[in-house]
């Protein structure tokens, strides 16, 4: 289930770190940890006894749209005068829970950015979107990297794939069948990528400023994906990318 939220601007600062993506991750984690124990109730209420669904088992978010910032490169920094910018954020749960996740969110007061450069926000407004009508072939447009990976044997960091190597489809294939299994405890069916745009490589940091910070590396691109609609349903909620919930992978569907 998707969502959008309007982030309203409570400070002076505007200058916003270019690799923000790690910081909304942290936040969201942030709120769904701290409401762990207040969805477990609601879950009990609603008659899902003692279900292990956990919010922050799939989400994904889009890139903040805050119109055209002046670009700090050297810096890597944007300096963002809107007062109001928006993100979506979906989470691969039912419909039921909808109310619950815009409660939670909406009117959070939080800091996004690091310790020397980022901005105080509030929720504003939490609004709930429509998902398509899916259709067992569709095509989707990337809004933020698709990441495929490999963990060569004597090597310390993983290799991030293009979809020119040899490997690419069968392995992106592949998480998406187990993320779906691992989800709903069934089989996915067959499922088919044709990728029908040139591709550009796309990537942002990680844990940035600190030991573990690592750059990953992902695709953008437009294709078309044969599969069953609750396998589309499922990466409408979670993103179809390896690292989701940090931001990769998110998905339109052209209208």
């Amino acid at each position: 289930m998707r969502f959008e939220l309007t982030f309203t601007r409570v400070g002076k600062q505007r200058m916003l770190p270019m690799d923000y993506q790690y910081y909304i991750s942290a936040w969201v984690y942030k709120v769904l940890r701290q409401a762990d124990s207040e969805f477990a109730k609601f879950l009990h209420e609603k008659g899902y006894g003692n279900s292990e669904v956990k919010l922050y088992k799939l989400f994904c978010f889009s890139r903040l749209s805050f119109g055209r910032p002046v670009m700090w490169k050297d810096k890597g920094l944007f300096e963002i005068n809107k007062r109001e910018i928006h993100l979506q954020l979906a989470f691969d749960v039912h419909e039921i829970v909808g109310n619950f996740i815009k409660g939670l969110f909406m009117l959070q007061d939080f800091y996004l950015g690091d310790k020397f450069n980022g901005i105080d926000f509030k929720v504003s407004n939490v609004e709930g979107l429509t998902s398509p009508a899916f259709l067992p072939v569709v095509r989707y447009q990337l809004q933020s990297p698709w990441v495929v990976s490999i963990q060569p044997e004597g090597r310390k960091h993983a290799k991030y794939l293009s979809p020119d190597d040899s490997d690419f489809e069968e392995l992106a294939v592949k998480h998406i069948a187990e993320k779906y299994k691992s989800t709903r405890l069934e089989e996915p069916g067959d499922i088919s990528l044709k990728i029908t745009t040139p591709f550009k490589r796309s990537g942002f940091l990680l844990k940035p400023g600190t030991k573990e910070e690592t750059r990953v590396v992902g695709n953008i691109f437009d294709f078309e994906l044969a599969a069953a609609p609750a396998v589309h349903q499922m990466i409408w909620n979670a993103g179809i990318s390896e690292k989701s919930a940090s931001g990769f992978g998110w998905v339109e569907v052209p209208k």
